[in-house]
């Protein structure tokens, strides 16, 4: 059974406190050092310098030459003056004339007298008679510049250890104080990597990454996660390809080219699930979590899933399940008129059944430009409009210029583009303030290309939108979960390689004017192009 693993803080705890305190000690011993080769020099100058001082006496020269017992006293107090441990003047045979000791004078000195004696200056750490001393030595010269012997200065060492021993002491306590403050500096260091890491070990962190790469690109899903700043901190390859753009960890979100109902989600921290956002041509289901640890704001995740395939299923259904219904209601009409015709034969009121069949012919569902319309698929679009126009008290018309003379080869596409123009029209006009309430639709066939134009009584489109008004999420109503019949128009169009446009935004005779252009869709090359 393995142990367990001391806590990542703890190592950096204790790797910070061990190299604080070794760093402390190397500076501790090398600022002793250096402090008492430092004393030791200082010293050595101050016995110099007093011996100098002594020296320089010409008297004390002259005194010396002719064997003058007052040198004796003479000595004695410039050691009282200056602290010294001894001062020592000696002839010019390295005799002592003068030494705090009486008995030792008259004898050679301890030490080697020659150096001063041949006119050097000495400065040493040495051990004589009274002990290990900080002595200068320096020549003694009588008024005509002779040397007649030395003088020798010396302060006792253990003013230098009691001096080095003080200083020690401060350096220590500051040494001290350093190290605390390093400990608590690492301690504050380690509970901020704690906190940055969420307090997570490195082998959980390695874990966590893994984990991380292997799940965001493997997902089906396409994830852009965006932190507390509203900046991208994740995009899988996915979320890239679904969106149609590059996007580059640390990027604010106000600089990504997304759908409008995308980008307010992320910059609202708003939680969705299931909405619908158009990108490009492709149709998006997106879900929206914002994401908090501890009560901490971390940012966001948003998931995405491309829905393209499912949202053309559903157009391909919805246009089946309309032409169903037509056809249903126009059967169900027709075997109407047939057993009311048979009923009126059948009791001989022939002219009645006369009658009765020239009123048929003179109220056919469509108006008598849709006989321009060959299209079986057109026709059976715009007679189930037709219908649903009446139920919301709209007049659906085609108009006079209409001609379409042969079948269309991708009806899905083209009742997709035309259905979301004409639902679009059929709304404005209901809610529009112009009354009889209309819309025209015209269809012409320019060889294997089909124009459209569907204009309605309704009041436009506001200036303030104008082409906007085919952005994601954008509604001259203010209703949630509107905006994409004219989205998913201009990209039902732009993907048979055509368009949807604004021609007119609408004035004081009709409404907003759409137009479309759908090339290929048309079986026959026969069309107006040329004319």
């Amino acid at each position: 059974m393995s142990s367990r693993p001391v806590p990542l803080v703890r190592q950096v705890l204790a790797l910070q406190i061990a190299l604080i305190a070794v760093v402390a000690g190397i500076g501790f011993v090398l600022a002793a050092s250096l402090l008492e080769s430092d004393l030791v020099a200082q010293y050595g100058q101050r016995a110099l310098g007093v011996a100098r001082a002594v020296a320089s006496d010409p008297d004390l020269g002259d005194a010396v030459a002719r064997d003058d017992p007052d040198v004796r006293g003479r000595a004695e107090r410039a050691r009282l003056a200056t602290g010294a441990l001894f001062v020592v003047v000696t002839d010019e045979r390295g005799i002592r004339l003068a030494h705090p000791n009486p008995a030792a004078i008259g004898k050679p000195v301890s030490t080697d007298p020659w150096a001063a004696l041949a006119g050097r200056e000495v400065v040493n750490l040495q051990r004589g008679s009274l002990g290990m001393s900080a002595r200068g030595k320096v020549p003694l010269r009588d008024r005509a510049g002779r040397i007649v012997g030395e003088v020798s200065v010396g302060f006792d060492a253990g003013e230098i250890d009691a001096a080095r021993l003080r200083m020690l002491g401060n350096a220590a306590v500051f040494t001290g104080g350093a190290l605390l403050l390093g400990v608590v500096g690492s301690m504050l260091l380690t509970r901020l990597l704690k906190r940055r890491t969420l307090g997570l070990e490195p082998h959980e962190l390695t874990e966590l990454v893994q984990e991380h790469e292997a799940v965001l690109h493997a997902v089906g899903e396409g994830v852009l996660a965006v932190d507390a700043d509203k900046r991208v901190s994740v995009c899988n390859t996915e979320a890239g390809r679904l969106l149609g753009t590059s996007v580059r960890p640390g990027t604010p979100v106000a600089d990504l080219r997304l759908p409008a109902r995308l980008r307010a989600l992320l910059a609202d921290r708003r939680p969705a699930g299931n909405l619908l956002a158009v990108a490009g041509e492709r149709v998006l289901v997106a879900n929206h979590r914002p994401v908090t640890r501890n009560g901490r704001n971390l940012g966001s995740v948003l998931s995405l899933r491309d829905r393209t395939d499912l949202e053309t299923l559903t157009r391909e259904l919805d246009s089946v399940r309309k032409l169903t219904d037509a056809l249903r209601a126009q059967r169900h009409e027709f075997t109407n008129r047939l057993h009311t015709l048979s009923g009126l034969l059948q009791t001989g009121h022939h002219q009645e059944a006369v009658e009765y069949l020239q009123a048929l012919h003179s109220s056919a569902p469509l108006d008598v430009h849709a006989d321009a319309v060959a299209d079986p698929y057109l026709r059976a679009f715009l007679a189930a409009k037709t219908a649903s126009a009446q139920e919301k008290g709209v007049s659906l018309r085609v108009g006079e210029t209409s001609w379409v003379p042969s079948r269309v080869v991708t009806p899905v596409e083209v009742t997709t583009v035309l259905g979301n123009l004409v639902d679009n029209a059929l709304e404005a006009a209901r809610l529009g303030a112009r009354r009889p309430a209309a819309v025209e639709v015209d269809l012409l066939a320019d060889g294997a290309a089909l124009h459209m134009s569907v204009v309605d009584t309704g009041d436009g489109v506001p200036e303030s939108l104008g082409e906007s008004v085919f952005g994601d999420g954008v509604s001259t109503r203010e209703e949630e979960d509107r905006g994409m019949g004219l989205v998913l128009a201009r990209q039902a169009a732009r993907s048979l390689g055509g368009d949807v446009s604004l021609a007119d935004a609408g004035g004081d005779e009709h409404g907003a004017v759409f137009v479309a252009w759908l090339p290929e869709v048309l079986a026959g090359r026969g069309g107006v192009s040329g004319s």
